[in-house]
């Protein structure tokens, strides 16, 4: 198994950044994507940010592009996302999710094979 564990969510204004982290660790795969999705109270969970095991491919939902960068490094097992011009439309749990491949990552979160447990970002207005 692989465990996830997110880190950095929290509170910010309408404007401000966050950075939030994510470590993989246990069993460890060859190469594997990972990405961000979240889930605001009252929807469904939805594709954020993806990058591939080299990070030469990102792919990133229309609603944050320009404004949150996904990165990864290896070394440490661990994939960001940094969250810029942050806004209320914002506020929900983000997961971290790891799919286990050398291949371009999914939207689709049915695919992913591992999740974290989520971290809660809120956007005050």
């Amino acid at each position: 198994q692989v465990q996830l564990v997110e880190s950095g969510g929290g509170l910010a204004q309408a404007g401000g950044s966050l950075r939030l982290s994510c470590a993989a660790s246990g069993r460890t795969f060859n190469k594997y994507a990972m990405g961000w999705f979240r889930q605001a109270p009252g929807k469904e969970r939805g594709f954020v940010a993806a990058i591939n095991w080299s990070g030469g491919m990102t792919d990133y939902a229309d609603s944050v592009k320009g404004r949150f960068t996904i990165s990864r490094d290896n070394a440490k097992n661990t994939v960001y996302l940094q969250m810029n011009s942050l806004s209320p439309g914002d506020t929900a749990v983000y997961y971290c999710a790891a799919d286990p491949g050398d291949h371009a990552p999914t939207r689709l979160g049915v695919l992913w094979d591992y999740w974290g447990q989520g971290t809660q970002v809120t956007v005050s207005s």
